[in-house]
């Protein structure tokens, strides 16, 4: 009998849970900032080990903010945390332990958790062998405690053979060819919305969105059409640039990163609307898609 389920992939914003499943899906599909607070929602990333389907679902970085927006990336990820069958728990090795209690106090539900000790490149292997003991005091709560660096040393199987072990055992819940249920236009927008943090500085990308209004598969090429919201017309300015250069170099590296997911030519043309306060009010959040119910 296969083994299949849930796997959460939460911590702290900017823990490295993209960079994570991209690696272990061996293609880049869930959006990677450096910013902290950069994916919105969950996505599930679909990755086959030893004929057993193991479905992550990316999610929002654990955070607390009294901001709507934010609070619905917290509501996802305490979500995905409630519906799984087992956790993995993203610790940056430099981190102190606070991130950790705090998701103790989160995981209501007491799901099995796996601790990943992430970033382990960043410093000498004494320093990773002194906060593995410091976790130990919590050793009752883990099944498990991963050093890992997905740049050098770990191999997939060091996390997904120990993954395995506590799903259980039921037939495939999707087919086993796909890396993700995502639809593209949702990957695509996750594209344009990772150019936009990787291009322009300070808060803005917070502030913006991305609506996809047009996928069009022509013979030759993908024609992909999309607006990105803002909230301010001096926001506005800053997406386009001075002669139009910032929303070229947004639209050029987005280009390039859809072109590499599906392997054809890809004409994108981007426009910049604003809508007042939009990361503020229900209305505009259900319009963007945010389903906002608390």
């Amino acid at each position: 009998m296969t083994k299949c389920g849930y796997v959460s992939v939460v911590g702290r914003p900017n823990a490295g849970k993209s960079s994570l499943l991209n690696w272990l899906v061996g293609e880049k599909i869930a959006m990677v900032s450096h910013k902290a607070n950069a994916t919105r929602k969950r996505s599930n990333i679909i990755v086959m080990h030893n004929d057993n389907q193991i479905v992550f679902v990316d999610t929002p970085g654990l955070h607390e903010t009294e901001k709507l927006l934010n609070q619905f990336m917290l509501d996802e990820a305490l979500k995905a945390m409630g519906d799984c069958d087992v956790i993995l728990f993203l610790a940056p090795v430099t981190d102190k332990l606070t991130h950790y209690e705090s998701f103790l106090e989160k995981n209501k539900k007491d799901v099995k958790h796996i601790l990943l000790l992430t970033k382990i490149d960043n410093v000498s292997g004494e320093e990773v062998l002194q906060k593995i003991h410091e976790y130990e005091k919590y050793s009752d709560k883990y099944e498990a405690i991963i050093p890992i660096s997905i740049k050098k040393a770990t191999k997939h199987s060091d996390i997904l053979d120990e993954v395995v072990k506590y799903l259980p055992e039921h037939p495939y819940l999707f087919d086993p060819e796909i890396m993700t249920t995502e639809h593209l236009r949702d990957i695509f927008k996750e594209f344009i919305r990772e150019s936009i943090f990787e291009n322009i500085s300070d808060e803005i990308p917070y502030e913006t969105d991305v609506i996809v209004n047009k996928v069009e598969e022509k013979p030759n090429v993908d024609v992909i059409k999309a607006t990105i919201i803002v909230q301010k017309s001096t926001q506005k300015g800053m997406i386009i640039g001075k002669g139009a250069t910032a929303i070229k170099r947004i639209g050029k590296d987005a280009r390039t990163k859809i072109e590499k997911l599906t392997g054809r030519k890809c004409f994108l043309e981007l426009f910049v609307s604003i809508k007042k306060g939009w990361t503020k009010d229900k209305k505009g959040l259900k319009e963007l898609g945010y389903d906002v119910t608390f």
